[in-house]
């Protein structure tokens, strides 16, 4: 009987059940701002995921390519949710690429360390040589 459930699967349950987004609500809400593509073009979230397909999920934080491997509308573990997609190959590398890009990013403040106080704008200004 699950088998039967899990042949057919909408976009935003799949994406919430890999894991991908915390909520079906927000996964449903990515979909329809065009920020998930299927096979290359724009989706709506009640489109039927099929094994084979190639999504391409974009968000703040990161950007994958992945083939879905397999079916589910029920959130399980995170080891049986890394089942259901295999990422590519490109999509790794540009990861990476990403990671170490950021990694040097030097104008980033701790959270919660508040705004800079003036002689730290000072500072900051002749460490930068913007004046």
């Amino acid at each position: 009987m699950d088998a039967e459930k899990d042949n057919k699967c909408r976009l935003d349950k799949w994406l919430w059940a890999a894991r991908f987004f915390k909520t079906r609500s927000i996964a449903a809400d990515a979909v329809g701002a065009g920020k998930v593509r299927v096979d290359g073009d724009r989706a709506k979230p009640a489109k039927e995921v099929k094994v084979g397909m190639l999504v391409n999920i974009r968000n703040k934080d990161f950007e994958i390519e992945c083939e879905v491997t397999g079916l589910s509308n029920i959130r399980r573990g995170a080891p049986k949710a890394g089942l259901l997609y295999a990422e590519t190959e490109d999509s790794k590398q540009k990861r990476e690429n990403a990671k170490i890009t950021h990694e040097a990013d030097h104008a980033a403040r701790e959270r919660g360390a508040g705004r800079p106080t003036k002689r730290q704008q000072r500072d900051i200004k002749k460490f930068t040589g913007i004046y």
